[in-house]
């Protein structure tokens, strides 16, 4: 089924968003790191749209993308763990430094409140670099819950971070939309009965959003924002 442009939603109290591709362009702060990753690794640089391609599914996924650019499933294996220490480092040094909050995100955010629309934020990334990097950007305060890919058992789209966020709030999963840039979104709100909604210009493995089961793709987070009401 692919998204409406276009749908309004009602009865909605909590929002969850994503942040890679939906808050904030970090596509470049994954390329400055994986490509300082490679280098230590004697391995040439790949191009940012290759790298986009790969975000979304959790770190280890990343780096297991990005190896087996060179090396084949065995050889990835033992590199692993190498790669994940080295990129890790220069992401600590760089997070947030190349990156920049996408239009309307927070007005968006603002709306939102002024709705009194509760918020959380649930990223596959890890939650030390999900919370430092709201922070930096000035988004943080918006947030009542956030997690990363490695607060729980299971990630997106797994449906658990989802549920969870609906267990902290004392929600139904029909009271709550998700909003992100990709399938792993759109998955984990079906599977856990939340709505969804999409932004267009994230990265969803390079993809086309359209193709994506939603219940809309809007431009902008403000644009979200006027859709739901309470």
């Amino acid at each position: 089924m692919n998204a409406p442009e276009r749908v309004a939603l009602s009865g909605i109290r909590a929002a969850i968003i994503d942040l890679d591709g939906t808050m904030v362009h970090t596509a470049p702060d994954f390329h400055v790191a994986v490509n300082r990753m490679r280098a230590d690794l004697g391995l040439a640089p790949i191009d940012i749209e290759t790298i986009t391609h790969f975000v979304g599914k959790g770190t280890e996924n990343l780096m297991r993308r990005v190896l087996a650019v060179d090396y084949g499933p065995e050889a990835v294996e033992r590199h692993f763990e190498t790669a994940l220490a080295s990129y890790m480092k220069h992401y600590v040094a760089i997070n947030g430094a190349y990156s920049e909050v996408y239009p309307g995100v927070r007005e968006g955010l603002e709306a939102f409140r002024a709705k009194r629309v509760r918020l959380a934020c649930v990223t596959n990334k890890p939650l030390g670099f999900a919370v430092e990097l709201l922070e930096k950007t000035g988004l943080h305060a918006y947030f009542e819950v956030v997690y990363g890919g490695d607060s729980l058992p299971r990630k997106k789209p797994d449906p658990l971070p989802l549920l969870t966020v609906c267990q902290d709030f004392g929600l139904q999963p029909d009271e709550v939309v998700a909003i992100g840039d990709s399938s792993n979104d759109a998955q984990a709100a079906r599977a856990a009965g939340c709505k969804v909604l999409n932004v267009p210009y994230g990265y969803n493995h390079g993809e086309p959003i359209h193709g994506v089961d939603s219940d809309g793709i809007v431009p902008t987070l403000l644009d979200a924002a006027h859709l739901v009401s309470a």
